[in-house]
Parts: structure tokens; C-alpha cells; sequence
């Protein structure tokens, strides 16, 4: 890592396409302009990586871009904005819990109907179960 890591290496080590490192880049969510080679390739820092780790686990619970985008430009500021900082991942942390709060209302009710099916299978009543033109579903 001393020497860098090259763009491919960077979308290994991230789980990131390289579509969406460039995008990343071309977003100005970055903490500095990733430089390049002689050979005009970029070249990343072990830091680049732990900052895009941090970035997608904000993209994929649900983070906006433009909320992103808000968090790289107060962090790329410097000292000084961390309270702003904080207020945007409190606003984040409650979104995702409502988000987690909602998903295990919807898992309730998968979980009710597993039982329900296990227990009609086990019993063999489940014939007919949910079939269209049976009426109500049970």
C-alpha cells in the first residue's frame, strides 16, 4: 500500500464498481483529489479506502447522495463543523432505525404466515391455502 492502490484494487477491496469509484470521484466525495500516476491512473490511499468503506455503509442504510454529500464536505472543512457533523448522523442513525423498526414489523408478519404454513404442511391441511377463488386468505 505504500506505492497506492490502483482503482481496480480500490473496487476490490471496497465491494465499489469502478463506474461508482469514478462517480465518487466526479461527485467530489473524496477528502482530497486522489492523484495519478505518471501514467495518468489513479492512485489511493489506504485512507481513500477506509473513507469510500464508510461512505457506502452510509449509501446502503439508506443515506442520500446529497446527505453524503453534505457529510464529505464538513468532514473535508476540517475541525471546527463536528457538531454539524454529529447532528447530520443523528438524523441518519434515527432514519435507519425507523427503517430496521419497520422491516421487523414486515418480518412479523412473514414470520406469522412460516407458522401458520409449517404448521397446515405438518398437520396436512394446507391444501388450498392462499389458492386463487378460496375467498378470504388465511
Amino acid at each position: 500500500m505504500d506505492e497506492g492502490l490502483s482503482i481496480g484494487e480500490v473496487a476490490e477491496a471496497t465491494g465499489l464498481s469502478v463506474h461508482a469509484l469514478r462517480y465518487f470521484e466526479r461527485e467530489g466525495l473524496f477528502l482530497r483529489d486522489i492523484p495519478r500516476s505518471g501514467g495518468g491512473r489513479r492512485v489511493f490511499s489506504a485512507a481513500d479506502v477506509e473513507w469510500l468503506v464508510l461512505l457506502n455503509r452510509l449509501r446502503d442504510s439508506g443515506m442520500p447522495i446529497a446527505g453524503i454529500r453534505e457529510f464529505a464536505a464538513l468532514v473535508g472543512a476540517g475541525p471546527g463543523n463536528e457538531a454539524e457533523r454529529l447532528k447530520l448522523l443523528k438524523q441518519h442513525e434515527a432514519d435507519v432505525r425507523a427503517k430496521i423498526a419497520e422491516l421487523e414489523a414486515c418480518l412479523d408478519v412473514v414470520h406469522h404466515k412460516v407458522v401458520a404454513y409449517e404448521r397446515h404442511v405438518e398437520e396436512g391441511t394446507a391444501r388450498g391455502l392462499w389458492s386463487p377463488g378460496q375467498g378470504a386468505a388465511r
